[in-house]
């Protein structure tokens, strides 16, 4: 099995030295950017599997960084942050980032976070038909979507949201069952989380790809 490449661009040196070690540590190849050009350069030369990301970063800061490196090829984000506001979260969730922790953070947490975020984006589904819902099509095996015939860039965990709502659409979910579902997470925590995805997905598919349920959740609605 090909070992996974992780690039940190974090630039308080002994958190980026401890990050890369704990992850070294559970066999993952990793490299350190120091600074957000230095990262999106390292993105373009590694191609990494995955990047864990520090939101304030000097020059280009972490929002700019994630937008950049997202804009040509996904990668998944780990985005982390000093402060926990819901704007700064909010934010870094709807330029791209996959998921966030704030500092400080547990080590093993951070490990799990990383090994969930690369079981999502790496989990291969049997090549099978395009699955269609009007003039959205949604390529499991390829991972890609396109409207009217026109392919939309989603982020990692953008997409496997949209595609476990669309494979379940005669169900809603509550946010804890597709943190659970999707993301990996059994403690129920981060609904912010899931509304920022979905407005991530609103926003580019339409407003009505997913209908929210007041009080149960989300549910696959009708490309609009």
């Amino acid at each position: 099995m090909t070992t996974a490449t992780i690039l940190v661009v974090e630039d308080e040196a002994p958190i980026a030295s401890a990050v890369a070690a704990r992850l070294r540590s559970e066999g993952f190849d990793v490299e350190i950017a120091a600074d957000g050009t230095a990262g999106i350069q390292a993105v373009e030369r590694l191609r990494p599997d995955l990047v864990v990301l520090d939101l304030m970063l000097p020059g280009l800061d972490g929002l700019e960084v994630c937008r950049r490196i997202q804009k040509d090829s996904p990668v998944p984000v780990l985005m982390l942050t000093a402060r926990d506001t819901e704007t700064d979260t909010v934010v870094g969730l709807e330029v791209g980032a996959d998921d966030y922790m704030t500092k400080p953070f547990s080590p093993r947490e951070l490990v799990a976070r990383v090994h969930a975020l690369l079981r999502r984006t790496k989990r291969a589904d049997s090549p099978d038909e395009p699955l269609r819902v009007g003039d959205l099509s949604i390529e499991a095996d390829a991972r890609r979507v396109s409207k009217a015939g026109e392919q939309i860039h989603l982020t990692p965990t953008e997409f496997d949201l949209l595609l476990y709502l669309a494979r379940h659409k005669r169900a809603v979910f509550p946010r804890e069952r597709l943190l659970g579902e999707v993301w990996g997470y059994r403690d129920g925590a981060g609904a912010r989380t899931v509304d920022s995805h979905v407005r991530g997905i609103r926003r580019k598919l339409g407003d009505g790809i997913i209908r929210t349920v007041h009080g149960i959740g989300y549910a696959f609605g009708e490309p609009s």
